[in-house]
């Protein structure tokens, strides 16, 4: 049986961050429920606004801190702000605390892994055949720079009674490469066979090694 590890948890602390940043032992379960509650109502809200992150802070026990990653930020702000303004409501109401929100726009949305998954996942619910959408996002992705991706889509592609998987691959994706800067996201596709799950992989390049001179380093 294989043994996998979460790509992205596999580097926090190494190359990646946290995307919850608070401490507090007496409260951690009730927070951790409220933040997939809160990424789960975003996720679910704003489909169509591509977003690929959402960022939690805590600076204190009554304020939540979000930053939201999304390659369409017009969407989430709506006109006149109006769109943001709902949202925050809706934060406070489920979260009983006071919400600040900030959107972060994303400037090579094709680089990240969730943007990817997203992309195949609005294709195969547009009824597109899983592996000409597949086909279409590598050729993108790697257009875009990458140097690496990898997508695999699992469940009953085209309505098959039985379900299977597809996995495409370009360029090289060191997973045991500490370093390499890799991009994971998931997503599902809902369709009326069920659920087909979408999993990407990007590969960015690698971290320079610590110690290493930078190039805008004073020597």
């Amino acid at each position: 049986m294989g043994q996998k590890v979460h790509p992205i948890g596999f580097r926090v602390g190494v190359t990646r961050k946290w995307v919850s940043n608070w401490y507090n032992p007496k409260l951690a379960p009730l927070y951790i429920a409220e933040d997939k509650k809160i990424r789960d109502l975003i996720f679910a809200r704003y489909r169509r606004a591509a977003v690929a992150e959402v960022n939690i802070e805590r600076p204190k026990d009554d304020r939540v801190s979000i930053v939201i990653r999304s390659a369409r930020p017009g969407i989430l702000i709506g006109r006149g702000g109006t769109e943001i303004q709902g949202l925050q409501a809706v934060l406070e109401q489920l979260t009983h605390k006071k919400v600040k929100i900030s959107i972060q726009e994303i400037e090579r949305p094709d680089l990240e892994a969730t943007l990817v998954a997203q992309d195949v996942t609005m294709q195969i619910e547009a009824r597109i055949a899983p592996a000409r959408a597949m086909k279409e996002v590598i050729r993108r992705v790697m257009g875009a720079g990458a140097e690496g991706v990898k997508i695999k889509v699992s469940g009953r592609l085209g309505g098959a009674e039985i379900a299977r998987s597809i996995t495409m691959m370009e360029g090289r994706v060191p997973l045991q490469t500490i370093r390499a800067d890799i991009d994971y996201g998931f997503t599902e596709a809902h369709t009326k066979y069920g659920n087909i799950g979408v999993k990407a992989w990007v590969f960015r390049g690698e971290h320079a090694p610590k110690g290493a001179r930078g190039e805008d380093e004073v020597r």
